[in-house]
């Protein structure tokens, strides 16, 4: 049997290369067509990888299934400091991507390679995070955690979801989810589909 906080990080990892995918798809669309790009959209996309992944699903990584792991095992330390590493890199790169689309956006064309640019690189940072979180960090934590731990895991993770992976949003974000629905192609949202990669 899987452990639920097993299923919650596999679901939200997967909401958020739909989202990383998404957004690399429509700035591809864009280049191909040479035209600007929804920056509304982006920005939302953008907002949301900030506010639910970095800040929300990194936090429950590092500060409740990374200590137990630590506490439970000598494996794997330095694997887990490399990917805490990794989460306060990601705030940065998030920042740096954010400001790369507002220099688009504001300066024009000048700033469309930058900006597809930092993309492709956090898009592929992310990627290769999540799949070693997979690959390595969570069958380890199957082996070594106890039931107590994952119970106290479990409770830790459901209480705080991402919309995306089909839960209702806090009221706060509602209009931000409703927002990237409506804007965002699919497989996240239901704007007008985009061609795949």
């Amino acid at each position: 049997m899987q452990h639920a906080t097993i299923r919650i990080i596999r679901e939200e990892h997967m909401a958020l290369a739909a989202m990383l995918r998404s957004i690399l798809l429509l700035l591809e669309q864009h280049r191909r067509q040479a035209t600007q790009p929804d920056f509304a959209a982006l920005r939302a996309m953008l907002f949301y990888v900030d506010e639910f992944p970095e800040q929300r699903h990194h936090r429950k990584e590092t500060e409740l299934l990374f200590p137990k792991l630590r506490a439970r095992t000598p494996l794997a330390r330095d694997l887990l400091d490399k990917l805490d590493a990794d989460h306060a890199r990601g705030e940065y790169m998030i920042r740096e991507l954010e400001h790369a689309l507002l220099g688009f956006e504001m300066l024009g064309e000048s700033r469309r390679l930058a900006f597809e640019q930092a993309a492709q690189r956090y898009v592929d940072f992310y990627l290769s995070h999540m799949a070693t979180e997979e690959r390595e960090i969570l069958p380890l934590a199957e082996r070594v955690l106890t039931e107590r731990d994952w119970s106290d895991l479990d409770e830790a993770f459901a209480a705080n979801r991402d919309p995306l992976t089909g839960y209702e949003p806090e009221d706060d974000y509602r209009a931000l989810f409703t927002r990237i629905v409506n804007l965002v192609p699919a497989p996240i949202g239901l704007g007008s589909a985009t061609p795949a990669l």
